[in-house]
Parts: C-alpha cells; structure tokens; sequence
C-alpha cells in the first residue's frame, strides 16, 4: 500500500509538482451536472423612470450542489470578479435551471468567452421569470430552484455562494441530465 503524502506548497500558493494543467486534466475526470445561474441586475437608478431597465444575466455552472435539506442550501462556485461574481455580491436573489441533455446549446452559448450581450443570449430561449427573484427560469430545464444568498466565502480565485432555496419546481420530466465529463458536455447512458 503507498502512502499518500501533502504535497509542500511553493511560494505561488500551489501545491509543488501539481501545475494549473495536471489540476484541470485530474478534475475533468469528476462528472458534474451543468445548471445555468441567472439573475435579474437592477435598474442602474430605480428613482428615474427614464433610465435603462434592467438586464438578465447568465452564466453556465458545473460546480452546483445541495448543501443542507433543513434549511434548504445550495452552493455555486463563480470565478471571482466575473459578470455574475459581482452582480451577486450586490443582488443576493438569483435562480438555477437544472438543464436537460436536450439543452446543451444552452449550455455552450452562456459558457463562451467575450461573448456577446447576455440581453441576445436570452433571447430566443424560453423562460418564465421567478416569482421570487425575479430572474429568468429556462423552459425545459429538469429543475429550477430560485434562491437568496445566505453567505459568501472567498476561496482562491473563486467565490462560494451559499443560496438559501426559496421555491424549487420541477417543470420538465423528459430526458436525463446534461452532464460535464473530460471538457464537453455528455449525456448520460
């Protein structure tokens, strides 16, 4: 039997023999589920009738679980200072769509870099807006689930935000999970 060893730490905060890629390439091989986080950011000035309305945003997650059943928790981990990062550290509503093996371009299309707009991202995509957040729920998806930030924890370069649920529905029963394996999206079967 050999012993696993912690591996000693070099001044850049990683573990020594362990670079960015050999990390990526060992974490690929863990399946996760795919959701899209959403949120609705506010009016830039709510007092003026006249300024511009708010605008959805969408980012496409792996790294979504559940948290506790009593009180109902979830967590998703966002890149630190991205789009999403700091809309939620300001807005602490949003909403996640479990999406369905038949919603990868979904998928892709939230996950691309400089993309454009997430106003044309949403735009020919079916969705209701939650009654508690606000926020876009895709049609179609397997589960959605609108929650409220309870607490935010800096860990690296990403951001954990812990969401208490606060309505959780299940509008489609068709397909099965899109799901994250090896860097592209699969099905699962």
């Amino acid at each position: 039997m050999t012993a696993v060893l912690p591996a000693s730490r070099s001044g850049s905060g990683h573990a020594e023999g362990v670079s960015n890629d050999e990390f990526r390439a060992a974490m690929s091989r863990l399946a996760a589920g795919v959701v899209l986080v959403t949120a609705l950011e506010p009016p830039l000035d709510p007092d003026d009738p006249h300024a511009p309305a708010g605008e959805d945003v969408g980012m496409t997650a792996t790294a979504f679980m559940s948290v506790s059943l009593d009180p109902p928790l979830v967590l998703v981990s966002l890149r630190e200072g991205s789009r999403m990062d700091d809309l939620l550290a300001e807005q602490p509503l949003w909403a996640v769509s479990v999406l369905s093996e038949s919603q990868r371009h979904i998928a892709g299309r939230f996950a691309m870099k400089g993309r454009v707009s997430d106003r044309l991202l949403f735009a020919d995509i079916p969705y209701v807006r939650g009654k508690e957040s606000g926020a876009p729920l895709v049609g179609g998806a397997l589960a959605t689930l609108e929650c409220r930030t309870e607490q935010r924890v800096t860990a690296g370069d990403h951001t954990l935000v812990i969401g208490r649920v606060l309505s959780a529905s299940l509008p489609s029963a068709e397909g099965g999970p899109l799901t994250y394996f090896r860097g592209r999206y699969r099905q699962l079967g």
